[in-house]
């Protein structure tokens, strides 16, 4: 823990957001010191607390249950996006949780929002509304699309933003079908970074002028910016690569994966004097001057067949000697139990109340004055309404009666939320 303040200590968000792009931006900025209160709705809240693990199980009891007395949440998924935050629960669609909201808005820096284009207005909540309230509110919506534009009252999710981009036509073997990445390339790199970008640029405005203003983000846009090196060649030279002929995708020998004798490798030897290491080091000179050879062809095979002459483990010590840009490809498993991420503080536990210890996936941003501080514990839903109501100057009488017309709530929720309907 630093010393030091963190340094978004003082700055407090109100994140309307559910699922992913808007879980892990605002994780970003708690990680850093902010102060985020989830507002979730008086049903089931945010869907992502009754998400299944990825690798889908149909035991009883599966995480993704959801306490229904105390509102505690077993979803890894949802745990790994919401440490450190606070969660209230209040009925937008009722004038009195609206109102209520709307007295949290002059304490807050910021409001996130991930509904589609549209529905914020519809429930009041849009930025119009909002910074008549506060004017030096920074107001952050992250969409599919953006908030304008020929497709901004499309639905969609990461497989098709990275489509609407060219980046999965690209993807993959030439004559093969498009791979889709195994991480959400549209929702975290193009939607949740670039919103915690935008926030802090924001923020930063706001301390010189003491105005907010709006950042829209659009997740396809992102992630079409994520291409700027294929793209930007096609821009100036007009050719539009195809599936196996991006350099840096499956389109040179140098820079491919290999299977090993006992799995599979990365070889990154893009420089010539990475590739040539390689070729002195295996005994083969022969194939120095075919670094960028195409994939499928003579000099293809014999490359691969070099390849399946050693394991992981040997390919390993082999470029701790020839230092030529070959590791190991890693099962998720092997990853985090890795002593790269261990080492690198990668790795933090936390003691999830109703669970026990809980491992996640840290902070990536190393800061050598006021490091991440990642907060324990991820919040049952509705566990703080009561306090950060009182704390914006609610009586005890009027939190009561927002108890009672159903306009806020506590923890817990009634019944099994299915999280696919």
């Amino acid at each position: 823990m630093s010393e030091r303040a963190l340094p978004l200590e003082g700055i407090t968000a109100l994140d309307l957001t559910r699922l992913l792009p808007g879980g892990f931006c605002s994780q970003m900025l708690v990680d850093f010191g902010a102060e985020v209160i989830k507002v979730e709705d008086t049903g089931p809240g945010d869907y992502i607390r009754y998400a299944p693990p990825l690798h889908e199980t149909d035991a009883e009891g599966a995480p993704g249950d959801v306490d229904p007395d105390t509102g505690a949440t077993r979803s890894g998924l949802y745990l790994s996006l919401n440490r450190g935050k606070r969660s209230i629960r209040l009925d937008l669609k009722s004038d009195a949780g609206r109102e209520a909201f709307y007295r949290l808005v002059p304490g807050a820096d910021v409001v996130l929002e991930g509904f589609r284009p549209g529905v914020a207005e519809k429930l009041g909540v849009d930025y119009g509304t909002l910074k008549d309230l506060n004017e030096g509110l920074v107001y952050c919506s992250i969409s599919g699309y953006g908030q304008d534009g020929p497709a901004r009252d499309r639905a969609g999710h990461d497989i098709n933003y990275l489509g609407a981009t060219g980046m999965l036509a690209m993807t993959g073997q030439a004559g093969g079908p498009p791979i889709q990445p195994a991480g959400q390339i549209g929702d975290l790199g193009g939607g949740a970074m670039n919103a915690a970008f935008g926030i802090l640029a924001a923020l930063i405005e706001k301390g010189r002028s003491g105005k907010g203003q709006m950042v829209d983000i659009s997740m396809t846009d992102g992630a079409f910016a994520w291409l700027a090196m294929a793209a930007g060649a096609t821009l100036v030279d007009g050719n539009s690569p195809r599936r196996g002929e991006v350099m840096l995708a499956g389109g040179i020998l140098c820079y491919l994966t290999y299977e090993a004798a006992d799995g599979w490798v990365s070889c990154g030897a893009l420089e010539p004097k990475f590739w040539r290491a390689f070729c002195e080091g295996t005994g083969h000179e022969d194939l120095i001057e075919l670094q960028f050879e195409r994939p499928g062809g003579e000099a293809w095979e014999k490359v691969a067949a070099v390849f399946r002459e050693r394991t992981r483990d040997e390919w390993k010590a082999f470029n701790d000697t020839y230092d030529c840009c070959i590791e190991p490809i890693l099962e998720l498993d092997e990853a985090l139990d890795s002593e790269l991420f261990r080492e690198r503080g990668m790795i933090v536990e936390f003691d999830q109340p109703g669970i026990g210890p809980v491992r996640q996936i840290g902070s990536p941003i190393r800061m050598s004055g006021t490091p991440a501080a990642p907060a324990s514990a991820a919040p049952a839903i509705g566990a703080d309404t009561r306090e950060v109501l009182a704390a914006a100057g609610f009586s005890g009488e009027e939190i009561d009666g927002l108890f009672e017309t159903g306009a806020a709530a506590g923890p817990g929720v009634a019944g099994k939320t299915e999280f696919r309907a």
